[in-house]
């Protein structure tokens, strides 16, 4: 039922799926109007210090509509047990928020959001340094494979070390694994090889409309050749040809990584800010409800 909306990563059935194989089962609420799904969204629970157990909702609610996800400020406590609750919202207003006793802990940040749809579209929309990239890439000789991402696959490692040289943290690779066990077919890995070598591989997760890039690396070689241009665009190929619509590519960083954001907003994507992140406890709630404006948005 959740199908009709465009659910990012972390509030898929996927990701549930996902969870659920590593024994750390997510609990999901939904609310409906006869058969129409008007609002979704799913907790995850974490051992926070002391604060004990902490509920996590990243990413969401999601909605069809506008009036429909903001409703659920006033409503979401229903659905709650009363623990405290982190919220990285998404789409939700900063006085609303407020106003349900939310306290801001992150300002927010943005995404790029790459819509998927006819090659012809997809070409026209990215930028003209990138498609001259792109076209430099596919005459470079490199063979592109699509594959089913395996628990022994080079790219898993290699994003271990990459993460650690840069000091990055996000899904670990052995989330990937057991996505991919979990979800056949829904990992995909675009990997090309120059000679018969890999030279840059990026992962691509399926959710729904939606799909993620999960991972890239990229060897010197690699890059000289704009190997991850051509991987994209044949990822984006793809994945369009396989009903998704929108191709989310992670954070936007220009302060620590403008060259990724460049290569990102590059493709077409579209910067997409996402709503801070909130806590939500008994003891702050009436607090946070007089904070100042200009403190929270």
């Amino acid at each position: 039922m959740s199908t009709s909306l465009a659910l990012p990563l972390p509030q898929s059935e996927e990701f549930a799926a996902t969870c659920q194989a590593l024994g750390k089962p997510l609990r999901r609420c939904k609310q409906e109007s006869g058969r129409r799904l008007r609002l979704w969204w799913q907790i995850q629970s974490h051992r926070f210090g002391p604060l004990g157990r902490v509920d996590l909702v990243s990413r969401g609610p999601v909605a069809a509509e506008v009036a429909d996800l903001q409703d659920w400020t006033a409503r979401w406590q229903r659905w709650h047990d009363g623990r405290p609750l982190v919220l990285n919202a998404d789409g939700l207003e900063a006085g609303a928020l407020r106003a349900a006793g939310f306290w801001p802990l992150m300002t927010p940040a943005s995404l790029a959001l790459l819509p998927l749809g006819s090659e012809h579209a997809m070409r026209a929309a990215m930028a003209q340094k990138w498609r001259n990239r792109l076209n430099r890439a596919s005459r470079e000789g490199l063979e592109v494979r699509e594959t089913a991402l395996t628990p022994d696959h080079w790219l898993l490692a290699a994003e271990t070390a990459q993460a650690r040289a840069r000091r990055y943290r996000g899904l670990p690779p052995g989330f990937s694994a057991a996505f991919a066990q979990v979800n056949p077919g829904a990992a995909r890995v675009y990997e090309a090889r120059l000679r018969g070598a890999p030279v840059a591989a990026a992962l691509m997760l399926r959710h729904g409309r939606m799909a993620t890039w999960q991972i890239g690396v990229t060897t010197p070689e690699g890059r000289q050749r704009h190997a991850m241009n051509l991987l994209l665009w044949r990822a984006m190929q793809g994945l369009a040809a396989q009903g998704h619509d929108c191709l989310d590519l992670g954070i936007l960083n220009a302060q620590d990584a403008p060259g990724l954001t460049h290569f990102k907003l590059g493709t077409g994507a579209r910067a997409h800010r996402l709503g801070g992140t909130w806590l939500h406890l008994g003891a702050l709630a009436p607090l946070a409800r007089c904070l100042p404006r200009r403190l929270t948005g």
